[in-house]
């Protein structure tokens, strides 16, 4: 481990969890249907056939959900709104008052505690009456987002001064609606993630112009967007082909969404290159990227107050030549991802453990979209459900990704101002649905009463909120002789 180990005061240490994932509550007090209810209640989608019915019960157990994290001494806490809770069918016609009421008395006992509230618009779990119209592949959806979100403002940013509006819209987009693995269940990979996300980004940048010219001048707040990326390395950092290789992949990954954000309004070059000459190849008359008028540009540049990322692996990338049939996202890149090779193992095989490559992760970020404030929005390991309190292996990774974190801080000059491990408890797992467990808190799922309890885990982070970091033993030892 590195000798730096202590950041500055004011870092925002904290937790993160969805709606989806612990609320349970699925149809309870008005609340509608949404895309994961639908796809979950199908046999055979989810491991075990697993759902998020009761999940964590959250939504019946906000004083225990609170107590954990009190006793953890968070700052902040990150969770996001459930759409068809607040309007069951996707419209502000439809506002479920009880679904209002639970979010309220949530907020206002985070503000009691003084621990603030990072608020996630969309995690997921759309209203299944909007997927009746096509979901993202709607360009309506724009302005149907927007009116929740505007109410979602006007209604709680007296207390919420954070604001995410998409958590991985990369995942919505690509899982979603190209792999087909997650809901809507779509499997069209040449261009319905390109359409979908072209309608997420304008989607967000109406929110934060919404925010920007509605509510800002009053309730103060931020505005961003949660983007995920693994970090890549080159197979071969001595040849500038494989070099090239691994920056195409973060460019359709995480520039994909951050490039028109956080630079200048439109995709990255590595993208419009690789799409359009492939579609050109493919005998089309356009490319299968769409393009932004230069208003669209203007309006979605700029659009995020901050850099929110999350972060749980790292690749090694090398250059290859695709096919150009089936037509797909995954085929544009030209590149071949393989695991590295000090990689450890976690209970998700894709999310393979690398600590350094956070760091070089954050120091990519800073060079690419010029020195932003970054907030790290989850990170974090599984371990699978024989691992109940003794989480050894989730202390040593929080150790060794937490520090590379704060070298980036420290060392580098990353802009870093808070780091929200993933996750408060153990809670359904998407296609995992409760075989892993990302929790600092252990609950039991086949107990009716969804009991939570700390992990050794929780005693560790604990310890890095206390201390504002990884002190070393031997400042422990001058505290106490000087105390």
């Amino acid at each position: 481990l590195s000798t730096v180990f202590i950041t500055k005061f004011g870092f925002q240490w904290g937790v993160s969890t969805s709606a989806y994932q612990i609320e349970g509550g699925w149809n309870a007090d008005g609340k509608g249907s949404s895309t994961w209810d639908t796809f979950t209640h199908k046999p055979g989608m989810i491991q075990n056939n697993d759902n998020g019915d009761v999940a964590c019960d959250s939504y019946n157990k906000i004083e225990e959900d609170l107590y954990m994290l009190r006793a953890l001494k968070v700052k902040t806490y990150r969770f996001s709104l459930s759409w068809p809770r607040i309007f069951p069918n996707g419209y502000r016609a439809s506002l479920n008052k009880k679904g209002v009421d639970y979010y309220n008395r949530l907020i206002d006992r985070l503000i009691r505690y003084n621990i603030t509230p990072m608020v996630t618009l969309h995690h997921w779990d759309l209203p299944q009456a909007l997927q009746d119209i096509n979901g993202w592949d709607n360009i309506t959806m724009i302005d149907i987002f927007n009116d929740y979100c505007d109410f979602c403002y006007e209604t709680f940013g007296d207390r919420v001064k954070f604001w995410m509006t998409f958590n991985q819209p990369h995942t919505i987009a690509w899982v979603g609606y190209g792999l087909g693995a997650f809901p809507p269940n779509i499997k069209k990979p040449a261009d319905a993630p390109y359409r979908v996300a072209h309608n997420l980004l304008k989607a967000h940048a109406s929110a934060y112009h919404t925010y920007d010219d509605k509510y800002r001048k009053t309730q103060h707040g931020l505005v961003s967007i949660s983007l995920n990326a693994d970090w890549v390395e080159p197979l071969d950092v001595n040849i500038p082909r494989e070099v090239d290789a691994a920056d195409r992949a973060l460019q359709f990954q995480l520039g994909w969404f951050a490039h028109p954000i956080f630079k200048n309004g439109d995709y990255p070059d590595a993208m419009k290159w690789q799409v359009g000459n492939k579609s050109e190849l493919q005998g089309l008359s356009e490319s299968r990227l769409p393009s932004f008028t230069e208003g669209e540009k203007a309006y979605i540049q700029g659009t995020a107050d901050v850099f929110c990322i999350n972060a749980y692996t790292t690749r090694r990338v090398h250059h290859v030549t695709s096919r150009l049939s089936p037509k797909s996202y995954e085929f544009d890149q030209d590149i071949a991802i393989k695991d590295v090779e000090d990689s450890q193992e976690t209970a998700v095989k894709e999310l393979r453990t690398a600590a350094w490559g956070l760091r070089r992760l954050l120091n990519w970020i800073k060079e690419e979209y010029g020195n932003p404030e970054i907030y790290i929005t989850e990170n974090g390991v599984s371990t699978n459900t024989a691992t109940t309190d003794d989480d050894t292996y989730r202390i040593f990774f929080l150790k060794t990704y937490i520090d590379e974190a704060l070298k980036a801080h420290n060392l580098d000059g990353v802009q870093l101002k808070g780091y929200t491990a993933w996750s408060l408890m153990d809670a359904f797992e998407w296609l995992n649905g409760y075989s892993v467990g990302f929790g600092l808190h252990h609950v039991d799922f086949k107990h009716p009463d969804r009991p939570r309890t700390p992990k050794r885990s929780a005693h560790y982070y604990y310890d890095i909120i206390r201390d504002n970091g990884q002190p070393l033993p031997f400042l422990h030892i001058m505290a106490k002789n000087s105390a």
